[in-house]
């Protein structure tokens, strides 16, 4: 078995959930400029995402829920999903974004991961506190694909990859095989490949064989 670890927001998706939520909140430039400064690794994503999440607070519950409706795959994902559980891959989404959204936007498509690592916004009272809680606000993604791939009886070698931010790097630089999805400047160096579309992506896994 092989398992490939997708990073969402950037690379599986092209939306960007807490620009989404922003804009519902009137906030959605800040979100953009903080999201821009922490992909090129000009600040520490933990830092990042608390500070956006904050920007959210008081967002009514409803409003959320129309977010994270409009999240969306790429073009071919969904294709690209389906074909490698098809071939008996283990699918993983890795991700700083919100597990509602990825779930949302999977649903639309029909398709299903086998795993999902996200994090999480909390509600009180019908409204978003300002807060974030979750397993990849503080932990990097190096440590959920080590702990991934040893709860299915694998070694990191057998891992692929796929982001395009730096809180991608940390798996990226661990994985067998390392795919930068139009990475940021500060993430090229450390890919294997890159490619810019997912029929792209599928050819190249097929070319190393995972398909």
């Amino acid at each position: 078995m092989t398992v490939v670890a997708f990073d969402f927001d950037g690379t599986l998706s092209d939306s960007e959930m807490t620009v989404l939520l922003g804009k519902r909140r009137g906030v959605a430039d800040e979100m953009a400029a903080i999201t821009e400064r922490a992909m090129n690794d000009e600040i520490e994503y933990a830092t990042s995402l608390r500070e956006r999440a904050a920007l959210l607070e008081g967002l009514p519950e409803a409003e959320v829920a129309a977010a994270f409706d409009e999240v969306t795959l790429r073009p071919g994902a969904a294709d690209l999903i389906a074909a490698l559980r098809d071939a008996g891959v283990h699918v993983a989404v890795l991700t700083g974004g919100f597990e509602r959204g990825v779930e949302a936007a999977l649903e639309k498509e029909g398709v299903t991961v086998d795993s999902i690592v996200a994090n999480r916004l909390p509600m009180a009272d019908g409204e978003l506190t300002g807060e974030v809680e979750g397993p990849l606000i503080e932990g990097t993604k190096d440590d959920a694909l080590s702990a991934l791939v040893d709860d299915l009886g694998l070694t990191l070698d057998d891992a692929v990859a796929v982001g395009d931010g730096a809180n991608d790097l940390p798996m990226l630089q661990v994985a067998g095989t390392a795919v930068g999805f139009v990475p940021k400047d500060a993430v090229r160096p450390h890919c294997d490949a890159v490619v810019a579309r997912m029929d792209r992506l599928q050819s190249l896994l097929t070319e190393y064989g995972v398909l």
